[in-house]
């Protein structure tokens, strides 16, 4: 099993970081919300609670050229925790690689009115080969634009500063 975490320092309280997170839902009738970003797309099937918990998501993703997929990767995820302004966890199985992966992020405010932020993942392939083989390298692919994204996501909420990586 692959473990990635991020800690960051946001220049911004856990409300105005967790609302750019979590946008209002849309009704049904105009169809489902879409999140379109530069290396993949987030498309939002069911909405969830009013805290974001169970939310399901269709994501298509970059995954390496070798692993014979066209590039693409795809998701299926579903909220399983949510704590409006605290804490939100997800659940997922996805492919190419057919895994499971888990990703949580929490929000604490600091003094001076700015916010930790930690975010973690997991991933792990089923089958036991490709787990030796390629989960490594996939995993590390993912998490990169992963990083990004987050990042470029709350960076609308105010100066982002890495703390730590472990």
């Amino acid at each position: 099993m692959q473990s990635h975490t991020l800690e960051y320092l946001v220049e911004a309280t856990p409300e105005k970081i967790w609302a750019t997170l979590h946008p209002p839902h849309q009704h049904a009738r105009e169809g489902p919300r879409v999140i379109e970003y530069a290396g993949g797309r987030i498309e939002i099937i069911q909405e969830g609670d009013e805290t974001g918990k169970g939310l399901v998501r269709h994501c298509t993703f970059r995954v390496p050229k070798w692993l014979l997929s066209g590039g693409v990767g795809r998701s299926w995820e579903c909220v399983t925790e949510s704590r409006v302004n605290e804490y939100s966890h997800y659940m997922a199985v996805g492919k190419p690689l057919w895994s499971r992966a888990e990703g949580w992020y929490e929000l604490t405010a600091v003094e001076g009115g700015n916010t930790r932020l930690v975010f973690g993942e997991t991933y792990e392939a089923f089958n036991p080969i490709l787990r030796k083989t390629l989960e490594g390298p996939v995993h590390r692919a993912i998490s990169r634009d992963n990083d990004q994204f987050f990042r470029q996501a709350v960076e609308r909420c105010g100066a982002v500063t890495l703390v730590a990586h472990p």
